[in-house]
């Protein structure tokens, strides 16, 4: 399996993953749910308007850390807008329920795709693994 796929499939286990951003010079984190594969590149999904995006605008700079099975993942790299309507499109159909929410050119609709991407798996019980996508 890919470094990419292991790691979107981890993502897609977890569920619920929490997404770190600066705010200026304060963290800020929340949980997010959004893992997809998309022209071999890994996106994540959000609003527009909210302030997660306007922290990724000013500093593209993330970290991801999620849990399952007593194996946890951190992510780090950037994120980079997509704006086109064929990426939000694939994010929507892979999570319809965001339709609810969200529509493809609606002005609220965002997804990033993470760029020089590195995930480091770790447990009590093994070394940490880190792979680069």
């Amino acid at each position: 399996m890919a470094a990419i796929d292991e790691v979107c499939e981890f993502l897609k286990q977890v569920g619920t993953y929490y997404l770190a951003t600066a705010d200026g010079d304060q963290p800020r984190v929340r949980p997010f749910g959004t893992a997809h594969i998309f022209e071999g590149k890994l996106y994540i999904q959000t609003g527009k308007k909210k302030d997660v995006a306007k922290q990724i605008e000013a500093n593209p700079k993330f970290e991801i850390s999620g849990f399952k099975g007593g194996t946890w993942i951190r992510v780090a790299g950037k994120l980079v807008e997509d704006p086109r309507a064929e990426a939000q499109e694939s994010m929507l159909d892979d999570y319809p329920s965001l339709k609810k929410m969200y529509a493809v050119g609606d002005g609220n609709t965002v997804v990033y795709y993470i760029e020089d991407g590195e995930a480091t798996f770790s447990s009590f019980t093994e070394a940490p693994r880190t792979v680069t996508f």
